[in-house]
């Protein structure tokens, strides 16, 4: 399958690198223009960004994900399926039609909890023992699409958001990967979120 992977920060990263070692084939990258970091507030592009452009991927940095010069270089990467973990920015209807499978989001928790923003943060805030990662498929809505698969992860006292980024990281990687054979070979699930 032709992938068009949509990510930003280093928690992208690892689901880059699980797709780009699988059988699919990622032909562009579409990451968060540079921004300004570190003590010289220099503009830097983002680590996705960097990972795919040492692997030779081409790279979008759109300021925002519309218009006609945007789509026209989206529809060139050729996309069977857009994967999208950590993107930034949620997804006209325009974009998401571009892709004859659709786009599948890599959210970290279990939906319908902690739809949006910092679920990791969140969920440690309200004292929750377990989390996770959700593979769902994107629609309109802010984290609301149908739900395709799930996997739990304990969240330990001593965690810091973190030390559990990091390890939902590696299993959204996982499961990413899962989730493309499975639509690959027509058995991916879909359930309605509640």
């Amino acid at each position: 399958m032709r992938v068009v992977f949509w990510g930003s920060p280093a928690f992208a990263v690892v689901t880059l690198e699980a797709v780009m070692a699988s059988a699919h084939q990622v032909t562009g990258v579409v990451t968060q223009p540079p921004r300004a970091a570190g003590r010289g507030r220099r503009a830097a592009p983002t680590p996705v960004a960097r990972t795919a452009a040492a692997a030779g991927v081409p790279v979008l940095a759109p300021d925002k994900p519309r218009g006609e010069p945007f789509l026209t270089a989206l529809r060139s990467l050729r996309a069977d399926l857009f994967l999208v973990a950590a993107y930034g920015e949620i997804l006209p209807a325009t974009v998401l039609a571009t892709a004859p499978h659709g786009a599948l989001n890599i959210h970290a928790s279990l939906l319908p909890a902690y739809r949006g923003a910092a679920p990791v943060t969140r969920a440690i805030l309200d004292g929750r023992r377990t989390t996770g990662i959700t593979i769902m498929r994107m629609d309109a809505g802010l984290d609301t699409g149908p739900i395709c698969l799930q996997a739990e992860e304990p969240i330990h006292p001593d965690d810091t958001a973190g030390s559990l980024t990091a390890r939902l990281s590696g299993l959204g990687a996982r499961l990413a990967v899962e989730a493309l054979e499975r639509l690959t070979a027509g058995t991916l699930p879909e359930a309605p979120q509640d």
